[in-house]
């Protein structure tokens, strides 16, 4: 049976079984969401922040001891800890607005992070934006004020769940600048290592022993997240980016559904028209830049 049901898998078209797999994986990233505002009711962000990274590089040390030497050689050591910053700043400003804010909205802000690649790639990777890439731009961060609505009393949760954002582009162009170089391996050993070194001062300071049920709560966490890390790298290795990568999307409605049923949460008006600003600029930057990519790489007719 169990054979059966595999072959009928294999038997759907790559970018189909890319799409599962991206919706699998939004699904687990959302649960894992409600695992850290289920235990930030007890424990601080910071310290479930660390957890979180402590259980990722647990995870990546059986695969980093397969290729330990090449996963453990850099010369860009200065520029990999930079990296785990960036990337280190983000997970606790956004486990910060999963803990305050609705699941839905603490989620449509970190999909701001697309809109930050824009000018950050102007002024660190010398990038050329055309106007309609500018444009869609501008409308995505009106997308964000909308959610934050800077006009009424502003949640600091609200401010960090922008500046995860941030943080994450940030770490992002850091990503792109050393894969120019070094291994993937090496990159994941040391934002695992770094990270979880960053993250533990934050910790300390707030600690709190975790009951055995926090405990569960957190391997529960790790595994998800892990999980979910893993079938997104599975989506698009099957699937087109341009294909999988909206998906993504759908990460909004299940943090919504987890929010209703277990915390009786209702998005507002404004998460809903932001949210949906957001992602349409996001998509759209998306498919503008897949566009201008396959025609770069387009040759010329020789006739």
């Amino acid at each position: 049976m169990f054979d059966r049901q595999r072959a009928r898998w294999r038997a759907l078209p790559p970018s189909m079984r890319g799409v599962v797999w991206a919706l699998a994986s939004g699904f687990m990233f959302s649960l894992m969401s409600l695992l850290i505002k289920m235990l930030t009711g007890d424990l601080h962000p910071l310290q479930v922040a660390w957890f979180r990274a402590i259980f990722g590089l647990i995870t990546l040390l059986p695969f980093v001891l397969r290729s330990w030497r090449t996963a453990t050689r850099t010369k860009r050591l200065g520029s990999h800890f930079i990296r785990a910053v960036f990337g280190a700043s983000s997970m606790m400003l956004g486990f910060y607005s999963v803990a305050y804010l609705p699941l839905a909205t603490a989620t449509a802000l970190g999909f701001s992070r697309p809109l930050f690649m824009v000018p950050l790639a102007i002024v660190f990777l010398k990038e050329v934006v055309r106007l309609r890439r500018w444009i869609a731009t501008l409308v995505g961060f009106a997308g964000v004020l909308v959610i934050v609505r800077p006009d009424s009393s502003i949640e600091f949760a609200a401010i960090f769940g922008v500046g995860s954002a941030l943080a994450a582009a940030l770490s992002q162009l850091m990503t792109k600048k050393l894969a120019a170089t070094e291994p993937v391996p090496e990159m994941m050993f040391f934002a695992a290592v770094f990270t979880s070194l960053i993250t533990l001062p934050p910790a300390l300071l707030v600690w709190q022993t975790p009951g055995w049920d926090q405990l569960l709560l957190i391997t529960c966490m790790g595994v998800v997240g892990s999980i979910g890390q893993l079938w997104l790298i599975w989506s698009l290795t099957e699937g087109e980016a341009t294909l999988t990568g909206p998906m993504e999307y759908v990460r909004i409605i299940f943090a919504a559904g987890f929010g209703f049923l277990i915390f009786s949460e209702i998005p507002t008006v404004w998460t809903g028209v932001g949210s949906l600003i957001i992602v349409s600029s996001t998509v759209y930057i998306a498919w503008r830049e897949a566009v201008l990519g396959k025609k770069r790489v387009v040759p010329a007719d020789p006739h």
